[in-house]
C-alpha cells in the first residue's frame, strides 16, 4: 500500500520529511487539492485518485523547476506512483536527496 494511504500513516508527518528540500510555499494540502481535490485522499473513490495521479503525473513531466519537481516526486512516492530516480531526475544531488526522502518515509512507516 502506498504511504500516504495507509491508515497508520501521517501523511503531514511524511511531507515534513521533504519540507527541508522543497520551495518556500510548496503546501502539501494545497497539492492535495489541486490535483484530487480535497485534502482527505483516504477516502476518494478509485476513478477519482486516478483521476488526481494522472494530472500528477502530467504536471510532474511538464515541471521544469526542481524544487517543485521535487515536491512532486514526493508527493508521487508517496501514493505509489514515483518514477524510477534516473528517470526522474538528470542531477546526482536530486537523486540522493529523493533516496534520503525514500528511506525516511520508509523509517517512518516501519515506526508506526
Amino acid at each position: 500500500m502506498p504511504p500516504i494511504l495507509a491508515q497508520e500513516a501521517d501523511p503531514k508527518g511524511l511531507w515534513r520529511i521533504a519540507a527541508a528540500r522543497l520551495e518556500p510555499g510548496m503546501d502539501f494540502d494545497q497539492l492535495l487539492v489541486h490535483f484530487f481535490g480535497t485534502e482527505d485522499i483516504g477516502d476518494l473513490p478509485p476513478q477519482q485518485l486516478a483521476a488526481g495521479i494522472d494530472r500528477l503525473q502530467v504536471q510532474f513531466g511538464l515541471e521544469r523547476d526542481s524544487g517543485r519537481r521535487f515536491a512532486l516526486w514526493c508527493l508521487a512516492y508517496m501514493l505509489g506512483v514515483a518514477p524510477d530516480l534516473e528517470v526522474a531526475f538528470k542531477d546526482e544531488a536530486d537523486r540522493e536527496a529523493a533516496r534520503d526522502f525514500m528511506d525516511e518515509v520508509d523509517r517512518d512507516m516501519e515506526e508506526e
